[in-house]
């Protein structure tokens, strides 16, 4: 009998995610999802999970003012996250279809793309969570901290 790979597991961590280590940590919260993410990013590292970055990671990281957050963000995209084929022109509409329920456009793009993927949907932002609740996008979607206890991660 062979060995079985186990199935790829994506996660999509939008730039909130990503940022929050650079955050104030003297809230526990942040803390706390802090560590979530950084366990997270650990098991990319060690290849149990596969980080989606799409040009929607592209624009907003660009947008962040302090340059050596940006500066170490872009790095750790280009590291250890994997560029998918995604087909932008049908992520249009879908997009499109979440700006109109109300999502902002950064975030209906970063949906919309871990949408197309397949992938596990991380944030941190509190109205983007309540949106997705809201709209029930089609994959799971959650904070760091709950895609640590869903995924197990140690």
């Amino acid at each position: 009998m062979g060995f079985t790979r186990p199935p790829i597991r994506l996660v999509y961590l939008d730039v909130c995610s990503l940022c929050r280590p650079f955050d104030d940590q003297d809230q526990m919260r942040i803390r706390l999802e802090t560590d979530a993410v950084m366990l997270i990013l650990g098991h990319v590292r060690s290849k149990d999970l596969t980080l989606v970055v799409s040009p929607a990671h592209d624009l907003e990281v660009a947008a962040i003012e302090d340059p050596a957050e940006r500066e170490q963000v872009q790095a750790l995209l280009r590291q250890i996250g994997t560029r998918l084929s995604l087909d932008l022109v049908r992520a249009r509409p879908r997009a499109e279809e979440l700006i109109r329920h109300k999502l902002g456009p950064v975030d209906a793009a970063h949906l919309a793309l871990a949408e197309q993927t397949g992938s596990d949907f991380v944030t941190c932002d509190d109205h983007l969570l309540r949106q997705c609740r809201r709209l029930q996008p089609r994959i799971w979607f959650g904070t760091p901290v709950a895609y640590c206890e869903k995924e197990n991660l140690r």
